[in-house]
């Protein structure tokens, strides 16, 4: 049995049983991928993938297990891999994070620019997604580390810690008639068609529970992934705006107005994940850092050595979370 098989058989898994795509991802041919795999299955004497004829239909039982421990496998392999790199050069490297479109564009900007400038060494690559999309690729070790709201508590291998409390505001155009009222209730918004997140995204079941416990039916006219694209419709008049409070941005929306109450809606929290096992080297510390000052290595470390998740939640539930 070679490291390499399994990487095979675990690449062939998350390409879906595509064989072709999996030898274009690892510039390697596609018999040879082949070949391996049926060295490996015969060495164990069980069938990992079905097939018919000579195209892979599904995982076996048997195959899903195997499938499973080799991805634990491959896990230790890069945490051997990075406590080398981390004695021998613990200031470069690289790092993979996936994250919303939101959090992406309105949060970490600034953290991120100081972080490179702090870490030229260190090659840095964002990946986006769905809060679904994204804890699973932290739960798969495809990423290092996810930030997220919705999603990461849900998965019980990741180390979830608190990055911010944040929560949704009403957005206007200028000249629309809520402007004119001191104090507009959720029951006065309510009566215009609103236009916010798609279900699944930035906490739009906070923006729902807001409306449900005032006994309110909103009319969802227009739904979206991302802020920059709620706003767009507003300012076309479709409607009123419910985005984050981090995506409205006073220097480039003077022709937008914040109405009405801060809690409207309740907050939410904001999360950074890892799969825990993982070796974090020195530069992963400081990058949790940089994003969350209150995460400091010892803290971390800290969560990290808290095998139960529910013990890990109760002491992160004791740090005191920033608000924006």
């Amino acid at each position: 049995m070679k490291l390499q098989q399994l990487k095979y058989i675990w690449e062939v898994a998350h390409h879906d049983l595509n064989v072709s795509a999996t030898a274009q991802s690892l510039y390697t041919s596609q018999p040879g991928i082949s070949k391996q795999i049926r060295l490996l299955e015969g060495e164990l004497g069980v069938e990992i993938f079905a097939r018919s004829g000579k195209h892979l239909t599904h995982i076996t039982p048997a195959g899903e297990a195997i499938i499973d421990m080799a991805g634990e496998i491959l896990r230790k392999t890069e945490s051997i891999k990075r406590i080398a790199q981390d004695y021998s050069d613990n200031v470069a490297g690289s790092m993979s994070v996936a994250t919303t479109h939101g959090q992406a564009r309105y949060v970490l900007p600034e953290s991120i620019s100081q972080f490179v400038a702090d870490h030229p060494d260190v090659s840095l690559e964002l990946k986006q997604g769905s809060p679904h999309q994204i804890a699973e690729m932290a739960a798969k070790g495809a990423v290092d580390f996810a930030i997220a709201t919705e999603a990461l508590q849900q998965y019980a291998s990741l180390v979830t810690l608190p990055f911010f409390r944040w929560s949704h505001c009403v957005v206007v155009p200028q000249d629309h008639p809520l402007t004119a009222m001191a104090d507009p209730t959720l029951e006065q918004v309510a009566q215009y068609p609103i236009v916010t997140y798609t279900e699944g995204f930035t906490g739009r079941y906070r923006i729902d529970e807001g409306f449900e416990a005032r006994g309110l039916t909103p009319n969802y006219v227009v739904t979206a992934a991302d802020a920059d694209v709620i706003k767009t419709y507003v300012r076309r008049g479709l409607g009123v705006g419910i985005i984050s409070t981090m995506a409205f941005e006073d220097e480039s929306d003077t022709d937008l107005v914040r109405i009405g109450s801060p809690n409207y809606f309740s907050p939410l929290l904001s999360c950074i994940a890892f799969r825990r096992g993982t070796f974090l080297r020195g530069f992963m510390f400081d990058f949790i850092e940089q994003l969350a000052p209150h995460l400091d290595p010892e803290f971390v470390r800290h969560a990290m050595s808290i095998a139960d998740p529910e013990e890990r939640n109760e002491f992160c539930s004791r740090l005191e979370v920033p608000r924006i």
